[in-house]
């Protein structure tokens, strides 16, 4: 069986992931930068007259899921973690 490189690690404490090899921080970058850049067109939007829930909101909700999806397909199982277990 393949090796299975894990990009994302389960959080110790809480529920979630955080990326623990250079893929992982690779994504949350490309994430990070079409959400800011989806934000700051906002304000021509506006200006233009144009509906900001389709226009921002909704492709920042949809980002925002392929990212958890991203996570949850290269990463370890999620669950609610408190701490290690000895």
């Amino acid at each position: 069986m393949k090796n299975k490189i894990i990009w994302f690690r389960a959080k110790t404490y809480g529920w979630g992931w955080y990326p623990s090899t250079w893929q992982g921080w690779l994504i949350i970058v490309a994430y990070l930068f079409f959400f800011i850049r989806i934000s700051l067109g906002a304000d021509k939007v506006l200006m233009a007259g144009g509906n900001v829930f389709y226009s921002v909101v909704l492709p920042e909700i949809v980002l925002t899921i392929v990212l958890i999806w991203i996570c949850y397909k290269t990463g370890e199982k999620p669950g609610w973690r408190w701490g290690n277990k000895e």
